[in-house]
């Protein structure tokens, strides 16, 4: 009898141990608001469901918000695992696209990209570390008046004469005055500042949908940074452009490949927002959305392991469907939300797996869009990463309310410019 006990015991201490592991996991990798349009939607990673507690009204600027409810996280219905929030939305579709495009971006200022030391009279010095100033500050005035571009600062502190400068700078989104004093290189026969400066940058991406009801794109699904410090480079103005690709270079481990696009001349729309999930804008007149296929998005909750498809241009046929399959779901990562592999052996023939310009790629599972290619995994060029579509959504949803749009007319130019 005390054997049996024991059995017993040993078999209730491990169903508990069990049990406290899912809580565990539950607490710790599920999220904590959900978006929900039905009961389906309360269900999560197939063992998790939550339940109605309290619920008061909100206002969420928006039609498609119309409630929460404070609830509770369940293991097998029954365990409570944490506290729940849960946002009652209604379904929202997007037109999805895989349409590749070109960009052209302008910084809201310019951003600092490297220092150069000065001699003087034997010495070395730096001028722009001396001031403060550091890789990745954007510079946005100088002395009280904006700049926008490399030859408007060349152009302030090359008039000098030696005289300090007020430069203010936006570092994270914290603003800075310092104070910039140029040094006179004999060996030259002027003043030196010791920094680079880039104000505006190009580069492919792939179109993930459109939103109709606020008339919004949004695309690659990652911000776009800077080369050399990797910093989110700040919106001015941007232009979307047509592309046609001209050829692909495959990914291997640790080499990855790109797909290559000339740009056409015609403009798709202006880009204003960029952000850690894409950048968002607008489309211009005479846009074709028949090519466009509507699809609804998915709440993150419905994602799920297994196969899914990937739209994506790599060749002059334009969008076409390939088959993947989601391996990973990080629920509570801000941008880095799946781990996507893919596993159609045309694509994989054609592109090794997944290369630079894919990024945006729009992925479809059950009928829906789940999320966008944004990352490749170096390592392992058939996985990537992805975000989610609904965070896309909800980014795209308030982009009417942030962004004054218009379409660029300007000529693009790439400006690199050493000011020193």
């Amino acid at each position: 009898m005390r054997k049996f006990i024991r059995i017993a015991d040993g078999a209730v201490a491990s169903f508990l141990v069990v049990i406290f592991a899912f809580v565990i996991y539950g607490n710790a990798a599920l999220p904590n608001e959900l978006n929900v349009s039905s009961d389906a939607d309360k269900k999560i990673a197939g063992l998790y469901s939550v339940s109605s507690v309290s619920e008061k009204s909100v206002d969420y600027q928006s039609a498609d918000a119309v409630g929460e409810n404070k609830s509770e996280l369940n293991f097998l219905g029954i365990v409570p695992v944490k506290e729940e929030s849960i946002k009652n939305v209604s379904e929202k579709k997007v037109y999805v696209s895989g349409q590749s495009f070109g960009i052209k971006l302008y910084t809201n200022g310019v951003i600092v990209v490297g220092t150069k030391d000065i001699t003087v009279n034997g010495k070395t010095v730096n001028p722009a570390k001396q001031a403060g100033i550091e890789i990745g500050d954007v510079i946005t005035s100088i002395n009280g008046q904006r700049v926008y571009s490399s030859d408007k600062v060349q152009e302030i502190l090359n008039d000098n004469n030696g005289r300090s400068f007020e430069i203010c700078i936006n570092r994270g989104g914290d603003y800075k005055t310092l104070t910039l004093v140029p040094v006179y290189s004999d060996s030259e026969g002027c003043y030196k500042a010791g920094m680079w400066v880039r104000d505006s940058t190009a580069g492919i991406g792939t179109i993930t949908f459109y939103n109709p009801s606020s008339n919004t794109v949004a695309a690659l699904g990652h911000p776009i940074t800077d080369v050399d410090t990797g910093k989110i480079m700040p919106i001015l103005n941007g232009e979307a452009v047509e592309t046609r690709v001209t050829s692909v270079t495959k990914s291997s481990p640790n080499e990855t490949g790109s797909v290559c696009c000339e740009f056409l001349s015609k403009a798709i729309g202006s880009l204003k927002e960029n952000t850690n999930q894409g950048v968002y804008g607008k489309y211009g007149e005479g846009v074709d959305l028949s090519k466009y296929h509507e699809y609804p998005v998915a709440k993150k909750q419905e994602t799920e392991k297994g196969f899914c498809q990937i739209i994506t241009t790599v060749d002059e046929s334009g969008p076409q469907v390939f088959s993947a399959e989601i391996t990973r779901i990080y629920y509570n990562d801000e941008e880095k939300n799946m781990i996507i592999k893919i596993t159609d052996d045309k694509l994989i023939e054609k592109t090794g797996g997944i290369v630079q310009g894919m990024s945006g790629s729009p992925i479809i599972q059950n009928g829906k869009l789940i999320g966008a290619i944004t990352h490749v995994i170096v390592s392992e060029p058939k996985k990537g990463y992805a975000v989610f579509a609904e965070t896309m959504l909800e980014i795209s949803r308030f982009c009417k309310f942030l962004c004054n749009f218009f379409i660029f007319q300007n000529p693009f130019i790439l400006l690199y410019i050493i000011i020193d």
